[in-house]
């Protein structure tokens, strides 16, 4: 892969994040009606995009955004890469970053979902409970994961910027 950025987001880049996010979801929540993705769609763009208090992005070394992690609290509250990316090391890049630079200890994943689950479990964090709903009160459970004990993120080969 070329070289990647990691930087905090802006406004300008909501857009083009809600994009990401929406591919995202279509390629790996399956569990999903199109009404509940049209439902997320603007709280994503709108809410939870703006109100995130540690947002960054990954751009590539033309300035293309590749994906984005949101943490709060020690919590990733999202971390979604361009589908035509997976695969490559952008998630695994953000998710590093977020551990080093914000602490992020903890995430919540779908259980439909077992290829974010996979992924978390490869970045070293274990399952420490479950809900049956989502946070919206939604029938999609969650599986609550945290970083196992002594888990220290790995050192990143990219450029950031705080």
């Amino acid at each position: 892969m070329r070289a990647m950025q990691i930087e905090p987001a802006r406004p300008q880049d909501y857009e083009r994040l809600t994009a990401i996010w929406e591919a995202a979801v279509r390629a790996t929540h399956h569990f999903l009606a199109e009404s509940d993705i049209q439902m997320f769609r603007p709280l994503v763009q709108g809410g939870y995009l703006p109100a995130a208090p540690w947002l960054r992005v990954a751009r590539d070394d033309e300035g293309q955004l590749l994906g984005f992690v949101g943490v709060e609290h020690g919590k990733v509250e999202m971390l979604f890469v361009d589908p035509a990316r997976h695969g490559r090391g952008v998630g695994r890049a953000l998710l590093q970053h977020a551990m080093a630079q914000a602490g992020a200890h903890s995430v919540d994943v779908n259980e439909q979902n077992p290829a974010a689950l996979a992924f978390y479990l490869r970045m070293g964090f274990v399952q420490a409970g479950r809900s049956e709903r989502d946070g919206l009160g939604k029938p999609f459970p969650l599986l609550h994961l945290r970083l196992a004990t002594g888990q220290s993120p790995e050192p990143h080969l990219f450029r950031t910027q705080a």
